[in-house]
């Protein structure tokens, strides 16, 4: 599996990727139906997708990161080398999206590890994630890659209930 970041060409993001992580979105609408980020969870569009990304990749240090296996898109993570937060140190994931049609078959704990891997290269001693507290399955995927629970919070762009796991990230 290789994880490369999405790049704007002039701005704007390649058409053909796009549509291949709009179709990645699409297969996620039991995820989304949970967070509410879109209208229609079962008809998410292209545009739709394309203005998710567009603010994920606003703030100074995000990165959106693909996942691919076998040329094929199957997963990203969006990621914050800096926290928004002043006193917090450590990067975040702020979300990770498997192709639902793959569940179950190693690509969200690869993923998850690789990006460990490139904050732990970069010195970095720890990661976090908040959970959504709706979404059970979540917290268990995250508390079993070594995720702890550090406190309950509103996630700062909905007000959502959510869980804050942190991973320390030691030399390998």
């Amino acid at each position: 599996m290789i994880l490369h970041p999405l790049v704007p060409i002039d701005g704007a993001l390649p058409g053909p990727v796009l549509t291949e992580i709009a179709a990645l979105y699409s297969t996620n609408h039991a995820f989304f139906e949970l967070s509410g980020d879109f209208p229609d969870p079962d008809r998410i569009t292209v545009e739709q997708v394309a203005a998710a990304l567009a603010g994920e990749l606003a703030h100074d240090s995000a990165e959106v990161l693909l996942a691919r296996s076998a040329g094929r898109l199957v997963g990203l993570a969006a990621t914050l080398a800096q926290a928004p937060a002043a006193d917090d140190p450590d990067p975040w994931i702020g979300l990770l999206l498997i192709d639902a049609t793959a569940h179950r078959e190693g690509y969200g704990r690869a993923v998850a590890t690789l990006v460990e891997d490139r904050f732990r290269a970069a010195g970095r001693a720890g990661v976090r994630i908040a959970v959504l507290d709706n979404n059970p399955k979540a917290l268990a995927f995250w508390q079993s890659q070594g995720y702890l629970t550090l406190r309950r919070a509103k996630d700062r762009e909905m007000g959502r209930d959510c869980t804050v796991l942190r991973k320390p990230l030691e030399a390998p």
